[in-house]
């Protein structure tokens, strides 16, 4: 009861709170609300949505249409109103036209101007808000003008220079160029970078940087024994050669590039993408090769286009831009996730927030969007992608083989499927005929293709049946000439009529002799039972024309020429009953269809699944006629606005840019992102390659640069840093040599309170920040720690969130986008739904669970190899010293080690079991495997 109690004052409270808020908040001045952040939420969420969907239509400079003079906007359009006056009176809801208009108290002035009317709630949203003052962001920090002007002076759409190197008081802390953006200004708040770390945990860090995994013991006491000046440069060169590089920086792209093997939710066609591992296998070879960023990026949106002579492999980038998801395979959708992934991952601009309206905070009008989406409806994949070389798998033949029993399989059922479809239409003919008619009597299209489907019959074969009809009256055709004559004067099939009726069937120049011995035997007396005269004709016909091909498969038509003229009624090039074969399989029954399907999968899975199917490009090609883009208006792909020319983005490219003119204009497009004139993309490419050093970007929002995203403090070392890419080829590999090699990337992360107190984020950079491994790195560690690491590279996904627990890095793993698994989720992989800014870093309950409980963690635990060679006689203290060797390359502190003897509690004469003694040990392991130590960059 107590409880129960509780319970109701809360819910009281809480509704007193709520009303007495709502209360204060019409109290307010009107002023105070019109520009507070409270104001402008309101505007947002409950205001913005109604104009735009149910008032820009007709008002607005985006429709083109101001009904009554009246545009809604802008809050000046607004209170300047139209015809009528002023439509908005800020404070005073009841004497502002726009209230009056949603509420339909006049039936004059009435918004929208036909049913439905706003909902009671929106409408009493929007008379708040007319209380509250109008408060109105978009004169603020969206208007054009304002908007352009902003963008002029906007940090990171200013044109990329070098900024001048700054002097320094400490100039022994500096070890590489870009550590003097980073000490001056920490001097000039009388601040000093860390101490830099030893040597061991530099080791650790740049390993597990560069390639994602620790090194070995004999690695870290081999750097550890090199005094010499450049030992840490003989490191990273090292690492940067080493071809597990590609792997751990092919993975960082792969968030960008929003990677999956599957295409997400498309009903019930094959989901996977059976070749997306060759656009990762590209990924991992580029970065390898050290490919220049300008070249990289162009090959991922125009390699088709590009020279590539005898070199096909680059083909596999265009996946970059066919990875993504399908939505149900709508291609506008489609489409603008291939505008995303470019703007977004490429420039850091939201240009997919054009889609439907102007940028509401960026210089990106909706005609530039359609410009991008003109060059990518110019393109079209290949149902046969196109073949990469190589030397052909072991198994190719054994793949031959088997995709053509399955294409047998396939196309022979698919044939049988469409055979019974077409007989299935020309056996209902009579029924077809009679719904034809009856349909012609219906005006609205809904309602014809309901009576079709109430009747069991295809509404499409039923409208071409009526159009057939249309067509045979106009040429009087022999056959059907009775059935027209007798929907025009249904009275001829009455009794007293008959004998009128006969005379007429008789004239044979008129009407066909099969067709008037067929009526005048069966005597139908209406438009029913003639449609079955009709059905049954064309049945009997159906079947000598069956017969005569059992006999005779050339044949060409039947002998009896009145009979033919029958047959060519459902069987002629243009019949009505002669649905084209593309168009068939909507008419199978279910079973039939499901079955067809099934029979599809299980061909297009074979290139997924079969080790012998040749690597292929996920590419796409240029149309042959290249799309003239429109603007969609409100985003509505039927709602056509002006044609707008495929071109770059004006802010970006200046009020002089020329439309592209090569195909599609991917190729002219890559080369404007891929410029060193772009301001944005080697600044967004620094900002990227930052966070994945540092744990943290120098900017926040990754991908977004836009108006909206602040000033770095460190802005003068990104463009140093983005200066430095272009001027050095466009060489990543440069770039990180410059990064890793730095005082700064050396710090230590020792704490200082004062300094945390000055600079609580750490933007001035005045230690490294100590951060946790993602999901790869932490898995790709445990594999390599437990000696367990399957090091192959390349190849078709393998599975490694199911047993048996694969052991292969895990950069190839299968990600199946629709049903991500809990493992995946659990350690932050990226979302591959959309292109991805940077990852969460979490730490829930969930990761411990998983690395104290789960199957995989077993599974390591069983099969180590230090403990499989561990003996009864062996020293517990050696095989201790081992696991730190290599588990945390160093050797355990005296602490450590009688820690673990502790636990262990050795003797010489041990009383314990050897599966007691295995189970000691793997749980000693275990409690070194879910140390922090293991998983955290130091």
């Amino acid at each position: 009861m107590r409880r129960l109690f509780e319970c109701h004052c809360s819910l009281i409270t809480w509704r007193c709170v709520t009303l007495l808020s709502w209360i204060a908040l019409c109290l307010v001045p009107t002023t105070s609300l019109a520009r507070t952040p409270e104001g402008v939420t309101f505007f947002e969420t409950h205001v913005r949505p109604v104009l735009a969907n149910s008032c820009y239509e007709c008002h607005s400079d985006q429709a083109g249409k101001s009904k009554g003079g009246l545009k809604l906007d802008s809050r000046q359009a607004m209170l300047r109103g139209g015809q009528s006056g002023p439509v908005l009176i800020p404070g005073k809801p009841e004497q502002s036209l726009l209230i009056q208009a949603i509420r339909h108290l006049d039936p004059e002035l009435r918004m929208p101007p036909e049913d439905p009317k706003l909902t009671e709630e929106t409408i009493a949203q929007l008379s708040q808000w007319v209380a509250m003052g109008a408060p109105d962001p978009r004169d603020e920090n969206e208007g054009t003008s304002f908007i352009r002007k902003k963008a002029d002076t906007h940090w990171a759409f200013q044109p990329l220079n070098a900024p001048l190197l700054p002097t320094v008081h400490d100039e022994t802390w500096i070890q590489r160029p870009m550590d003097r953006f980073v000490l001056s200004k920490l001097e000039a708040k009388d601040m000093h970078a860390n101490e830099e770390t030893d040597r061991h945990s530099w080791i650790r860090r740049v390993y597990f940087t560069l390639i994602g995994m620790p090194p070995t013991f004999q690695e870290v006491e081999a750097f550890l024994e090199d005094t010499g000046k450049n030992a840490p440069e003989k490191v990273v060169e090292r690492l940067l050669a080493s071809p597990h590089y590609g792997e751990r920086w092919a993975r960082h792209w792969m968030d960008v590039s929003r990677y999956a093997d599957t295409k997400g939710y498309v009903f019930q066609s094959d989901r996977s993408y059976p070749y997306a591992y060759t656009y990762r296998d590209y990924l991992v070879r580029a970065f390898n090769e050290d490919l220049p960023y300008d070249r990289f990026l162009k090959e991922q949106l125009a390699a088709d286009l590009m020279e590539l002579g005898s070199d096909k492999r680059p083909l596999a980038a265009l996946g970059y831009l066919t990875l993504g998801r399908r939505f149900l395979n709508n291609p506008h959708d489609i489409i603008d996730d291939r505008i995303d992934v470019v703007s977004r991952g490429m420039m850091g601009l939201t240009v997919t927030c054009a889609r439907c309206h102007e940028h509401k905070y960026d210089p990106i009008p909706i005609e530039d969007y359609y410009s991008l989406y003109g060059v990518f409806a110019s393109t079209l994949e290949p149902s046969e992608k196109p073949l990469l070389g190589g030397v052909p798998h072991p198994a190719h033949q054994d793949y031959l083989q088997e995709k053509k029993q399955r294409k047998e399989a396939y196309d022979t059922y698919l044939n049988e499927a469409r055979q019974s479809a077409l007989k299935a239409l020309r056996d209902r003919a009579g029924e077809y005929l009679q719904a034809a008619h009856d349909a012609s009597l219906i005006e609205d299209a809904s309602l014809k293709e309901s009576m079709a489907r109430e009747r069991k019959l295809d509404p499409t074969t039923v409208i071409r049946w009526v159009n057939a009809l249309v067509t045979w009256e106009k040429e009087a055709h022999p056959v059907m000439f009775p059935w027209i004559r007798a929907t025009q004067q249904p009275d001829l099939l009455k009794p007293e009529k008959r004998s009128q009726w006969v005379e007429w069937l008789s004239d044979k120049k008129r009407v066909n002799p099969r067709i008037t011995a067929q009526i005048i035997k069966a005597q139908p007396t209406s438009l029913k039972s003639l449609s079955q005269v009709y059905g049954k004709l064309f049945t009997d016909i159906s079947s000598q024309w069956q017969a005569c091909l059992a006999s005779d498969p050339e044949a060409l038509g039947l002998p009896d020429s009145d009979a033919e003229a029958i047959r060519l009624i459902l069987y002629a090039s243009n019949a009505p009953a002669r649905v084209p074969l593309q168009n068939l399989n909507r008419l199978f029954e279910v079973k039939v269809g499901e079955k067809v399907r099934r029979l599809k999968r299980r061909l297009d899975g074979l290139d997924a699944e079969h080790p012998g199917a040749p690597p292929r490009a996920m590419a796409l090609f240029d149309k042959a006629n290249p799309t003239t883009p429109v603007v969609f208006l409100r985003g509505r792909p039927g709602n056509h606005g002006n044609k707008v020319p495929r071109q770059f983005l004006e802010f970006l490219e200046g009020p002089e840019r020329k439309p592209f003119s090569q195909g599609s204009g991917r190729l002219e497009l890559a080369s404007k992102i891929a410029s060193p004139r772009n301001p944005l993309t080697a600044r967004v490419l620094v900002n990227r390659l930052w966070g994945w050093h540092f744990g943290v970007g120098l900017v926040d929002s990754a991908s977004d640069f836009g108006l909206r995203c602040d000033a770095p403090v460190q802005q003068d070392l990104m463009d140093y840093l983005a200066n430095y890419l272009i001027t050095h080829a466009w060489s990543i590999k440069q770039l990180q040599r410059e990064i890793v090699l730095s005082a700064t990337f050396r710090q230590g992360n020792q704490h200082r309170p004062a300094y945390k107190e000055k600079d609580p984020e750490n933007r001035l950079l005045w230690k490294f920040n100590r951060y946790r491994l993602d999901l790869e790195g932490t898995r790709d560690t445990l594999l390599k720690v437990t000696g367990q690491l399957d090091l192959r590279m390349g190849g078709k996904p393998v599975e490694i969130t199911r047993p048996p627990w694969n052991p292969r890095r895990s950069v190839y793993g299968y990600i199946e986008r629709q049903n991500l698994p809990g493992f995946f989720r659990t350690f932050d992989l990226a979302s591959p739904d959309s292109s991805s800014p940077g990852r969460f870093r979490t730490s829930v309950p969930q990761q411990a669970l998983y690395m104290m409980n789960s199957p995989f963690m077993k599974q390591i635990l069983e099969n180590i190899p230090i403990l499989h060679a561990t003996a009864r006689d062996t020293k517990a203290a050696d095989t201790i010293t081992r696991l730190y060797h290599h588990m945390f390359q160093r050797a355990p502190t005296d602490e450590e080690l009688g820690w673990g003897l502790a636990f262990l509690g050795e003797t010489d004469q041990d009383e314990t079991s050897v599966q007691e003694r295995k189970q000691q040990w793997q749980q000693f392991a275990q409690t070194l495997l879910m140390s922090n130590e293991l998983v955290f960059v130091e």
